[in-house]
């Protein structure tokens, strides 16, 4: 018998990493309630056994927000029953999964305006209104 043959595989039972996730998703929230700190969680990097990212969906529900981004594909952005805890799907134009992510934060960072963006809105209503009343 081989060396690797004496190796013991031994199966984990479904769900068997949900748990630490979940926990890490409380920490987190708590975090942010009594610091304003976000944290974000990389599902893809995640090692999912059979059964845990539907576990994780089921237990995280659906909440009141949800929205979608079109840019360079489309995002899904989606609110959890728990407030705070949101989970942002990523997908490449072609419509393949390129990242998952749970953002704990007030508002997912996809949603806010970029810095760098306020200065061409500002030029660009500038200009539209100059527009709207000459004419």
């Amino acid at each position: 018998m081989s060396k690797l043959e004496r190796i013991k595989v031994v199966e984990l039972p479904a769900e068997q990493n949900l748990r630490p996730l979940l926990h890490e998703i409380g920490h987190a929230l708590r975090k942010l309630a009594d610091r304003g700190e976000e944290h974000v969680i990389d599902l893809r990097a995640m090692p999912f056994g059979p059964g845990d990212e539907a576990a994780l969906m089921r237990f995280l529900g659906e909440g009141e927000a949800s929205g979608r981004v079109d840019a360079l594909g489309e995002t899904r952005i989606r609110e959890s029953r728990f407030p705070g805890v949101w989970l942002i799907d990523h997908y490449n134009e072609d419509g393949g999964r390129i990242a998952l992510q749970i953002e704990i934060t007030r508002m997912p960072s996809i949603l806010r305006t970029p810095p760098e963006e306020l200065q061409d809105s500002l030029a660009g209503f500038g200009l539209a209104l100059k527009e709207r009343e000459t004419n």
